[in-house]
């Protein structure tokens, strides 16, 4: 286990690297999320992406045929109103197949807090803002994963940058905090630790990695995609969420702006257009949430040699600032 990126996070998670891979949705199934933890990282399967309870059984069973590291599950609860009935069902599986973390988004985890604790569960809380990570400590959670404005996919409405919200969020809270968002190089991942962050969990530069099971053309297109590239859509109902600039984008815009219901707009938008863009690969036909780091992924990469860049990366910059002050 490497010693010199030691953390809180990789000690409570007995993990190598204090990197995280963020649950992705239709994406974070077990052969990609393997092949994250064997790498020294960790990474969480999307419960969402599964029809029901039982398939989240199966799948983390596949997982611990593909890997012995340690693995959580994802649950968004954004799908569900009133009491999580779905989410709830999953949390049992989790505590029954004897997982030890959760990675919680979408709103408050206190619905899932009991059970989960009973169940010795370590939930990381991922969200926007440094006034509800407050609060998520407050219910109990381990740790916080913030993401800041140039974040991909729903992103809140603070706007304020990764790097500011880490700081004020360390200055804070006593949970450990994760920076999560505009992270995807050796160079971010050194700052964020160098800022306090006990880890950092990424996204985007991990959605074009070899393994993900997502169709070429769309890992072509976030390599062609820049840094100014990327859009905010659902703005009018102050749930803005950052994708890629295509057609699809282009129109949910300019119904916004002409003032369309958010029916009209979620119309557009929902219908499992995502997964039939991952599988068929027309980049234009669905939202594919990505960073403003999409600007930093230049190639596909395996998820072993996007963290063995990261770190070698992050060791050189170590030594050379080793060497400059010394």
């Amino acid at each position: 286990m490497s010693k010199r990126y030691q953390t809180k996070i990789t000690e409570m998670l007995g993990i190598e690297y204090p990197i995280l891979c963020g649950g992705m949705q239709w994406v974070s199934r077990a052969e990609f999320v393997s092949a994250v933890c064997n790498a020294g990282a960790t990474g969480f399967i999307t419960a969402e992406s599964l029809e029901k309870p039982e398939d989240l059984k199966k799948e983390i069973k596949k997982m611990r045929d593909l890997t012995d590291k340690p693995f959580g599950i994802n649950l968004s609860m954004i799908p569900e109103l009133g009491e999580p009935k779905r989410t709830l069902q999953f949390c049992d599986v989790i505590c029954e197949s004897g997982i030890k973390l959760v990675e919680t988004a979408g709103r408050s985890p206190e619905p899932v807090m009991p059970i989960l604790k009973q169940g010795g569960v370590k939930v990381i809380h991922k969200l926007a803002s440094v006034r509800h990570a407050k609060k998520a400590e407050k219910l109990g959670v381990d740790a916080v994963a913030l993401l800041g404005y140039g974040s991909g996919g729903h992103i809140g409405t603070e706007n304020v940058a990764s790097f500011i919200a880490i700081a004020q969020a360390i200055q804070e809270l006593d949970i450990p905090v994760i920076a999560a968002g505009g992270i995807a190089t050796g160079a971010g991942f050194l700052g964020a630790l160098a800022m306090g962050a006990e880890a950092v969990l990424m996204g985007t530069v991990f959605f074009a990695a070899a393994e993900a099971d997502i169709h070429p053309n769309i890992k072509q297109k976030l390599i062609e995609t820049g840094a100014s590239d990327t859009m905010l859509l659902m703005k009018s109902i102050n749930n803005p969420m950052r994708v890629v600039r295509n057609e699809l984008a282009e129109t949910c815009v300019k119904m916004e702006t002409s003032g369309a219901a958010f029916e009209e707009v979620l119309a557009v938008m929902s219908g499992g257009k995502g997964k039939h863009a991952y599988q068929t690969g027309n980049a234009d036909s669905a939202p594919i949430a990505c960073g403003q780091s999409v600007g930093l992924v230049k190639e596909v990469k395996s998820a072993k040699q996007i963290i063995d860049d990261i770190i070698a990366e992050a060791d050189a910059l170590v030594d050379r600032l080793h060497n400059t002050i010394s």
